[in-house]
Order: structure tokens, then sequence, then C-alpha cells
């Protein structure tokens, strides 16, 4: 099994955090966040320690992080914090696929790509979602498996409007 693994478990804030459109910012925010304080902090440490104690001071940051998110978020949004409930600390699993996932050299682009496009996924699932929920009527949406199915469909758009170049192995023959 190779590390990609830990971008599923990423998935996770991302369908059950995003009912809402204010939620989805929140998620959004807290991941950006969490994730670039975690990069720059570790940066560092990262040729200093051996692997075992980089990844020790990796998960006591990321308990750090996270105790202070949900901490902030308690104290200035309390309605949106019970609404959010443990998912902002879930996102640690996010921050460590990204620390093991990203390579060293242009480490820093790629971190900012992927922040980005996951806020603007939180932000696009949300709005999604509360629209599909009130405006539409369709009470699924609201619910995690809704959320599961709305992100493949938002994927298959996605693919549809972006298409690559299809692997030699997968192209058909006439």
């Amino acid at each position: 099994m190779n590390r990609l693994y830990l971008l599923g478990a990423s998935l996770v804030p991302l369908l059950g955090a995003t009912r809402t459109l204010s939620e989805g910012v929140t998620i959004g925010a807290c991941a950006a966040l969490m994730n670039s304080l975690h990069q720059l902090l570790l940066a560092p440490l990262r040729q200093r320690l051996a692997s075992w104690a980089y990844v020790v001071a990796s998960l006591l940051l990321l308990a750090a992080l996270a105790c202070c998110v949900q901490l902030a978020l308690r104290a200035w949004l309390l309605p949106l914090a019970l609404a959010l409930g443990h998912y902002p600390a879930l996102l640690c699993l996010q921050c460590l696929a990204a620390d093991h996932l990203l390579p060293n050299p242009r480490r820093w682009r790629l971190l900012s790509r992927f922040v980005c496009a996951f806020f603007a996924t939180c932000l696009l699932l949300g709005a999604s979602r509360q629209w599909l929920a009130e405006v539409a009527g369709l009470h699924l949406a609201s619910l995690a498996p809704g959320a599961l199915l709305l992100l493949g469909l938002l994927l298959a758009l996605y693919n549809r409007l972006h298409p690559g170049p299809a692997h030699p192995r997968r192209q058909g023959t006439l």
C-alpha cells in the first residue's frame, strides 16, 4: 500500500463539515491555517531531527494547533464550532498527508495549490449543499452520503470540462 491512503482520510472533514456555506468557509480557513502553520513551524526542524523525532514533533505540533483552532472557534464562533464538532481536529490527518506526500523541492508552491484547491472545494461543496437542501428541497444533500454523491458529480464535471490525454492502454481501438 502506498502513502496515498492518507488523502482518503482527509476527505472526512470535507464531506462532514460542509453542510452550509459558512461551515465550508470555516473548515476551509481552518485547513489553510493549520496546513500553513504546520509546514512553517516544522521547516527548521526538518533537517535537524531524525525521522522518528520529526514524526513525534509533527504530531505534538498538530495536536497543539488543533487545540488552538478548536478553542478559538469556541471563543469567537460558538454556534459554528458546535455545528462543526470534532471536524477541525480531523484536519490533522490532512496536514500529515500533506507533510508526507509533498516533495522537498517546490514544497510551498504545491502546498499553496493544495490549500487553495481544498478551500475552493469547501466553498463549492458548502454552497451547493446548502442550495440543494434549502432551495431545491433535496434533504439528502445535507447528509454525508449526499455530500459524497455531490462531490463525485463535481469531480465528474471537472473531468468533463478539463479533459486530459488518455493513457495509451485505456484508449479504445476500432
